[in-house]
């Protein structure tokens, strides 16, 4: 479940993400804005994903990594599904922190693991 505290900081912070290819190889990137939408989803923007959003073709397991600057934390595990259209791709779209960016897809993490770290 997503405490307040932790929704705070994921939502006020960069958040790192983490994938890995069909190789196990794997791509970390930064992320400015994640919105958390239930006690144990978040969703995540991709305005200008590549890598990223063909691992989740090929492993739809992810990780999460965030802190603000007082260094506590929280790590994220789950599994994330990406939309094309819908009810997540059009929410993103109305997102202002979206205003003039391509929005391409929507990125939904259903969260199995919350990690404090401090």
């Amino acid at each position: 479940m997503i405490t307040n505290e932790a929704k705070k900081i994921i939502e006020e912070n960069p958040v790192a993400f983490a994938t890995v290819d069909g190789e196990n190889k794997p791509n970390v990137i930064g992320i400015a804005y994640v919105k958390v939408v239930s006690e144990n989803q978040v969703l995540i923007t991709d305005n200008y994903m590549k890598q990223t959003e063909e691992n989740l073709k090929h492993n739809n397991n992810i990780c999460l990594a965030v802190w603000d600057k007082d260094w506590i934390g929280y790590k994220l595990i789950g599994m994330a599904e990406y939309f094309t259209k819908g009810e997540w791709k059009e929410f993103i779209e109305k997102m202002p922190e979206n205003k003039g960016l391509p929005a391409k897809g929507a990125i939904l993490v259903t969260v199995s693991k919350l990690m404090k770290l401090a």
